[in-house]
This record gives C-alpha cells, structure tokens and sequence, in this order.
C-alpha cells in the first residue's frame, strides 16, 4: 500500500454550485485547503474567483505514477489558468495528469520527454473536441488555458509551463536573514521582449505576429499568452472562419500554428536550502512580487499560507483602485474581474528528509477528487 490522493477543487458554473470540492472550504468566493499532505511535506491551497465563471483550475497529486510496483512516485502540482471561457481549463485539469502517467508508464521514468508529450496529447485531445463541436459551440475554439505543472520526483523538480502562470521557490541564503525568491518558470507572455522576438523568429514573413494595442503588446493584437492549451483558432486554420466570431478570426491565413502547447522545461536537483515552492496563476503575480509573497509564506504559519497570499494580492488589488478591501470583498463575481482575475495559490512545502528518500510510508487515507476517505 502506498499514499495516493489527490486535491482536484473545481467548479461547473461558479463557487456556489453544489458540485464544489465538499472537503475544501468555502467563504465567499473563496474555496481554500488550509493545510494537506503530500509524500514529501505539506500544502496549502486557496482559489478565488472573479469572473462569472470561474475559469482557474487546479489540482496536486502525490504518490505512486503507476501500478506496476516499479513504478516511480512523486507529487504533481498542475495550475491552469483559462481564458476565453472555463472549458480548456476544466479539460486539461481533469485530462493532463492522466496523460503524464500514461506516458511515465510507457517510459517507465519521469522525464522532460514525458512531461512534453503529455502536454502535446492534452492539447491535441482537445482539438479534437473542438473541432467536433465548434459549428454548434463555436466560441470553444477560442478558449484556452495556460498551463503550468510541477513535478517533484527523486529528488529533483520538473517544471513545466505554457503560459504565464508562475511557480517561485524559497530558498534560504547562506549569511543572510529570511529567504531568496527564485522564479523557476519562463512568462510566455508577449509583455515580455524575449516572447516577442521568439515568436518574430518564427514567423519572419509576418509582421503583424506581434502588435502593440491600447500600450498592451499582443499576438496578432488578439491575446497576450503566446503559448497554451486550447485556443484552437490560434493553431489550425480550419477554426479561422465562420461561425467563429469575426474578432477571434486572423485576417490573413496562416501556414503554421501561431501559439503553441509545447512547454519550456527546466529541471532542478533540490538542496536542502530549499524550503518551500508557491505555484499562482497571473492573477496573483499582478499584485505581488516573487519576494513579496516569498516573505509572505516565510513569516507566516504554514495553516492557510495560501489564503493569506489570496487576501494580500486582493489588498494591492483594492489599493490600486483607491478602495477599501472591505468593499472589494462585497462585489459580485463576474463585475468582480474588473477588480482582479480569478487567483490560485499553491504552497508546497519540502521537507527534506522525505525529498530524498528512496522510499516513502502509507498515509492511512486517500483524497479523490477533493472528497476525503479512509484508506
């Protein structure tokens, strides 16, 4: 027997819906896991929506990636942030991990490899829904998700992303008081001039691939992600006419896929010096600095970490705004987003006696899809 669970908070329509995660908890438009276990420590998890919808998903999963009693074993932190709508991001979060295993048991090990084909097969299993329900649901091809996974495995760290959600580490300087925030993630966001001059080196006959619209720097003035799952219209021409709406379509054709699922890989051996890792969608990076939420977590108890990081981003969010946060917290999801994203906070913390073990104890229960059971 080993420990296997998994925390999968998610939502068909909104916070309120009764479908919500019955063993995290809910205030407001808040759903939040205080403090959990994963094999090599604990977490913490928090959400907040602020569109109609909400379109952040989320999920961790830590034990065995396999059956087979070979199998390596580790924890999965996957972040997807949608856009567009709530379906590429309810997809992948329900699809991609299935995929990882799939692949790791192909393999028989977690590798960059892997992680990348199952990206690839997420993305391509969801055009395949697109493009059987895009005539009667044609606003599916537009919808998106960035998509930023973390691996810890044998002592090592994979990240993974396509997009510009975030994953930052604190890490404990020597000769010097509190931690470092170390950003371990690439923003493949067209804010950034590497973005931009990557996807000029691909697409050289082009232009237009990149333009500046109201001072925000977009692809093809439609979108700031330049990499993700989904947005189908962004990746096959056949999406680029009608029924879909005229200010998704691209006025020229394109020859190749403009955004793309493949994802910038980076892989980090853990030193003891490492003490805690805080993945967030954009919605909180808006608001706070890496350092900034790194000192957050580590002057903080460890029990509701990642609301606490939630409640500070949405302070700077009513600040911005000349608003008191009291009266931020009263307004309605969806007239909310004019406010602040949806955010999703997840705090991992390492312990290092367990990262660098070989093998690891059962934990006498299982979490499925956010319900707790005995196991």
């Amino acid at each position: 027997m080993v420990l296997s669970f998994c925390w999968k908070p998610f939502w068909e329509s909104g916070l309120g819906d009764e479908k919500r995660d019955p063993k995290g908890k809910v205030k407001g438009l808040m759903w939040y896991k205080d403090l959990g276990e994963h094999v090599y420590g604990e977490f913490s998890m928090a959400v907040m929506q602020a569109n109609g919808v909400i379109e952040d998903q989320s999920q961790l999963e830590s034990g065995a990636f396999g059956s087979h009693s070979q199998s390596p074993f580790g924890t999965f932190v996957g972040v997807y942030d949608g856009h567009g709508g709530p379906q590429a991001a309810y997809f992948t979060n329900n699809n991609l991990f299935l995929n990882f295993k799939r692949f790791v048991c192909e393999h028989q090990e977690v590798s960059e490899e892997v992680i990348k084909k199952a990206f690839l097969e997420t993305d391509d299993e969801f055009l395949s829904i697109v493009r059987k329900q895009w005539i009667q649901k044609p606003h599916i091809a537009s919808q998106g998700s960035c998509c930023l996974v973390g691996i810890i495995c044998n002592g090592h760290l994979y990240v993974a992303n396509a997009g510009d959600s975030r994953v930052v580490l604190g890490r404990t300087e020597r000769y010097s008081r509190g931690l470092r925030a170390m950003q371990l993630s690439t923003d493949h966001n067209a804010k950034m001039e590497t973005e931009r001059e990557d996807l000029q080196s691909l697409h050289p006959h082009d232009p237009d691939i990149v333009v500046q619209k109201h001072k925000v720097w977009r692809v093809k003035g439609i979108i700031q992600v330049t990499r993700s799952i989904g947005d189908s219209y962004l990746k096959s021409t056949e999406f680029n006419r009608d029924p879909l709406p005229a200010k998704y379509r691209v006025p020229e054709p394109y020859m190749k896929p403009i955004l793309r699922a493949e994802p910038s890989i980076s892989v980090l051996k853990l030193q003891p010096e490492d003490q805690f890792l805080i993945f967030a969608s954009d919605g909180l990076w808006e608001h706070l600095t890496n350092q900034e939420a790194v000192d957050i977590v580590d002057n903080s108890p460890r029990n509701g970490i990642a609301k606490r990081l939630v409640k500070a981003a949405l302070h700077q969010a009513a600040k911005k705004r000349e608003m008191r946060y009291c009266d931020l917290k009263k307004i309605d999801a969806g007239v909310r987003r004019h406010f602040h994203d949806d955010i999703t906070v997840v705090v991992i913390f390492l312990d290092q006696q367990q990262v660098h073990r070989s093998s690891f104890i059962n934990l006498p229960f299982s979490v499925r899809g956010g319900g707790l059971s005995e196991g």
